[in-house]
């Protein structure tokens, strides 16, 4: 007996709305609506149906968890803020939710290799 195709289909409307929230959320965020991230509980509250199952949906048809999302949110939002802003790195942190300036480097610094305030200097070398 085949399976109903909204039944198939139900993983990624999860997947499809949790993208639609988050872009949302660090809209928020950027525009100061919101000074807190969401946590997973959050995004899955948002979208009516356990923690667990969410993360496990989101997984299962993206290959990643909805953590990395997020964080790759925040970087494109932070390399974007680090080349067409002169706003001060400890500003940047503190826009993108980070309660310690040290923290948003040791975060930027695990994804990109630099720090970033080299980032920052290594666009202004190649321009």
């Amino acid at each position: 007996m085949p399976i109903p195709k909204k039944l198939l289909s139900r993983k990624e409307e999860i997947t499809k709305d949790f993208f639609v929230l988050l872009d949302a959320h660090i809209e928020d965020i950027l525009v100061g609506r919101t000074e807190k991230m969401y946590h997973i509980k959050d995004f899955a509250s948002k979208l009516f149906i356990h923690p667990t199952h969410f993360s496990n949906t989101i997984k299962l048809t993206t290959g990643y968890s909805p953590c990395h999302f997020a964080e790759q949110r925040v970087m494109d939002e932070a390399k974007k803020m680090l080349s067409q802003t002169h706003k001060p790195i400890n500003e940047i942190s503190f826009n993108l939710t980070f309660t310690d300036p040290t923290n948003f480097t040791k975060f930027f610094k695990s994804f990109e290799g630099v720090t970033p305030k080299q980032y920052r200097r290594q666009l202004i070398e190649n321009t």
